[in-house]
């Protein structure tokens, strides 16, 4: 059997598929939360297909596993004006609560967030291919990111339980929200990413207008019931339809006060372009990442495979924090693409619901003419694909493909490919890997695999000052979640980490008085009749 037919019967047929790993019944959403309440929907629907294909006499067929809704300008404006007035200029219900009120409404959404689990994960696997030990893992992750920035804001809130006394004035300075904040996730973490600002955001008394990924739409609806139970009327509102229909309204209409978006610079420069009153917009953003792997001939050799190769094919490249280029010491090349092709050759592809599969079908459905055309356009500038079976593909499925070697006439030399292709570059002075750097539009984190102190030291002190993140021996990635996570250039604007976030989404607010005893005396009777919500000397255990 060639290698074409090998990779055509990955995909099983329909009844085939493991019934514990099956969706129930499509889900078709006729629903969403806008307002406090779940709007009947009867109008267009968007039809959702599974990147995991079955075998019909068709030939490979995506499966349909539901719809959504596909609403107009109209409905956006409508949940728009829901948030504006949940947040009343800052008078509302939810943004004048008790930070302790606040943290009790996130841990019941919680609750029923873990009641959902089964559904969310299944989705997620469906929607967009990742494998179902990853999708667990996100879910599982998820959580824990929600009760360490409950953890985090309840240390802030201690901190900021005293005053401070300076020059004969007395201050208490704490954090207060923003705005009504629009909220876009990605489509490769659609829950983990898009809850570590949603959550924040929320937490610190903010208004949320969130808009699902295009892929990975489903899965949120199961939490909307959730959302509209734990939360005041408006507070969390859902808006679906195409974002170049939708999304723009919205900033142009200048209520908006933060952007909060997980995708390409592109986008996020037209949106803020489109808000009337740049300079009070706050935008927190994770964007484009073309993450580097510098090898130098001190390398162990046998570790940066392991480790390139898990940083560049983790759910076949398309997270933001992948390796997506390869630079290699031109004495070590050969050795290292000859370890690393037998490394890709080991991985393990299919279905996602199989145990310890790696690689798995891509949901963007023009994906593979794109890689395609990527290997070409390499191909004509004179690189080769150096592991067997490289490129070859089948329904949704993309086989990895190592290209050497790339220079800088080539799209894999400056595109983030976002995908299973790891391209190599040899070089033969370090000095040419700094340049790379550079000269890059992005700016996320890079890798160091050497084990010279004075060649890692050499790297790290230019580097530092081009990415936000220099990893030593080991692949670039977001977390421990407690780590700040940023970029430079064009790849984030504001910082998320568990304490960074709640900062992200709030802003220093103080109450300051002299410190006579008419004063004294009317501060004290505040806190100790415990009548403002701001000015209080409670303790959050």
């Amino acid at each position: 059997m060639d290698f074409n037919s090998t990779l055509q019967n990955i995909f099983p047929q329909a009844d085939q598929i493991p019934a514990e790993y099956q969706l129930d019944a499509p889900v078709h959403q006729r629903e969403y939360l806008s307002n406090g309440e779940m709007k009947s929907w009867e109008g267009q629907v968007h039809e959702v297909f599974s990147p995991i294909c079955t075998q019909t006499e068709q030939g490979l067929q995506r499966v349909l596993i539901g719809s959504y809704p596909v609403c107009s300008e109209k409905e956006a404006q409508l949940s728009l004006d829901a948030a504006v007035a949940a947040y009343n200029n800052g008078r509302g219900e939810w943004p004048t609560m008790g930070v302790a009120e606040r943290i009790h409404c996130v841990e019941q959404f919680t609750g029923k967030m873990i009641e959902q689990k089964e559904i969310i994960v299944k989705l997620i696997m469906w929607e967009i291919g990742k494998s179902f030990a990853d999708s667990v893992k996100e879910f599982d992750r998820t959580v824990e990111y929600i009760y360490a920035t409950i953890d985090s804001l309840k240390n802030l809130d201690r901190d900021s339980s005293g005053f401070d006394i300076v020059d004969g004035i007395a201050a208490q300075v704490r954090r207060s929200p923003l705005g009504v904040v629009l909220c876009m996730g990605p489509f490769n973490y659609p829950l983990n990413e898009t809850f570590t600002t949603l959550i924040p955001a929320l937490i610190m008394g903010n208004t949320i207008l969130f808009k699902p990924p295009k892929f990975g739409t489903l899965l949120h609806y199961p939490l909307q019931e959730a959302f509209r139970d734990c939360f005041p009327k408006g507070v969390v509102n859902i808006i679906y339809g195409r974002g170049n229909t939708i999304v723009p309204g919205l900033m142009q209409s200048g209520k908006i006060n933060v952007l909060t978006l997980i995708g390409s610079s592109k986008v996020a420069n037209e949106l803020k372009k489109q808000h009337p009153k740049v300079n009070r917009l706050r935008a927190v953003l994770g964007l484009d990442a073309k993450n580097a792997a510098i090898v130098t001939a001190n390398a162990d050799i046998e570790l940066a495979v392991k480790e390139t190769l898990t940083g560049s094919l983790s759910f076949n490249g398309q997270r933001c924090t992948a390796l997506k280029i390869v630079w290699v010491h031109r004495s070590i090349a050969d050795e290292f693409i000859s370890q690393f092709n037998q490394a890709v050759a080991g991985l393990k592809f299919g279905m996602p619901w199989e145990k310890g599969v790696s690689l798995t079908p891509l949901p963007e459905p023009n994906k593979i003419e794109y890689l395609n055309a990527c290997i070409e356009d390499a191909k004509a500038h004179g690189a080769s694909v150096m592991n067997e079976n490289g490129g070859s593909s089948a329904g949704s499925f993309f086989y990895p493909a190592v290209v050497y070697p790339v220079n800088k006439n080539m799209k894999l030399y400056h595109e983030e490919q976002f995908g299973p292709i790891v391209p190599v570059v040899s070089f033969d002075d370090l000095e040419e890997t700094i340049e790379y750097l550079i000269e890059a539009t992005h700016g996320q984190q890079v890798s160091i695999f050497s084990n010279n102190s004075s060649e890692v030291a050499a790297l790290i002190d230019p580097l530092v000052n081009q990415v936000s993140r220099v990893n030593i021996n080991t692949q670039c990635q977001r977390g421990p979640d407690v780590f700040p996570f940023t970029g430079r250039k064009d790849s984030a604007e504001g910082t998320l980490s568990v304490a960074d976030a709640i900062r992200a989404f709030s802003i220093r607010s103080l109450v300051a008085f002299k410190m006579n005893s008419a004063n004294k005396q009317l501060i004290n009777e505040i806190v100790h009749q415990d009548t403002s919500n701001f000015l209080s000397t409670k303790f959050i255990f």
